[in-house]
């Protein structure tokens, strides 16, 4: 099964900022590896646009923000549903630890999270039950500053 990343994109990022000050701009791209063979044998590994992606395939979603006004906008909180052909892996290694939702409205780390079962049980969910990654801006984000957050996954 192929699937053309623009049905993966992340239409539904939710960009919330309480008590905002100024215009918040939230971009979302998704981005898969390229490994190429140098002529030394050594491989390369290079982020690039996932145009497109099959079964195993390992996946980046990378949200960037930024204010663009002049004043600090604070209590920012990015949200990401995870789409239904996607696992979530964990964040990037240059991103925050994002909290994780398995039912899109009980937040926490992974470790923390129960699954319920189809007899009624539960279970410690995992990182194939995960459905959002979600982000709380501890500061607030000065005018004209930037960032950006990610987190890894592999498709279905």
């Amino acid at each position: 099964m192929h699937l053309p990343m623009p049905a993966l994109l992340l239409a539904s990022v939710i960009a919330t900022p309480a008590l905002a000050a100024g215009p918040l701009q939230v971009t979302a791209k998704v981005l898969t590896e390229q490994k190429t063979r140098a002529a030394d044998g050594s491989v390369r590994v290079a982020l690039v646009p996932a145009r497109r992606v099959v079964p195993g395939d390992r996946v980046i979603f990378v949200l960037g923000y930024r204010n663009t006004g002049s004043q600090p906008i604070g209590n920012i909180v990015l949200d990401n549903p995870v789409p239904a052909a996607i696992a979530y892996r964990g964040p990037s290694q240059s991103s925050a630890a994002p909290d994780v939702s398995v039912d899109g409205k009980t937040y926490g780390p992974l470790a923390t999270l129960r699954v319920r079962t189809a007899d009624g049980a539960t279970r410690a969910a995992g990182p194939d039950d995960v459905t959002n990654v979600r982000w709380r801006l501890a500061n607030a984000v000065p005018g004209g500053a930037q960032g950006q957050l990610s987190f890894q996954a592999v498709l279905k």
